[in-house]
């Protein structure tokens, strides 16, 4: 665990043992209860580990609110393959040969304009 994910843990962990103080209350202190709860549960959602690995698609994106986040034993799906380079032609000979036929074509069109004039 590293250093900011433990200073979010002890953050939820405060969350949510205030919540329960306030819960144990009652009155109007415990209508704060809840939401106070569900915050520490959103909390521990921010971890920048997992934000992280949300980020690179290693962890689920798909959870439903208001549900506990449990972690998973090991790790579901293997490492992402690799991109593999040199897939295609190098986008500057593309664009430079574009540029090429481009002005050849401009040129043509100029020089038969002049066979024909319209005078």
């Amino acid at each position: 665990m590293t250093k900011g994910d433990a200073a979010v843990e002890r953050s939820s962990q405060k969350l949510r043992q205030l919540s329960e103080r306030m819960a144990a209350k009652g009155g109007a202190a415990s209508k704060l209860a809840q939401p106070l709860a569900e915050d520490a549960a959103f909390l521990r959602k921010l971890k920048p580990s997992l934000i992280k690995a949300r980020a690179k698609g290693e962890a689920p994106t798909d959870g439903k609110p208001g549900e506990p986040v449990v972690a998973p034993t090991g790790p579901q799906l293997g490492p992402r393959p690799k991109a593999k380079k040199g897939n295609g032609p190098n986008p500057f000979v593309v664009i430079g040969a574009a540029l090429a036929a481009g002005v050849l074509l401009a040129k043509l069109v100029d020089w038969r304009g002049h066979a024909h004039p319209r005078d």
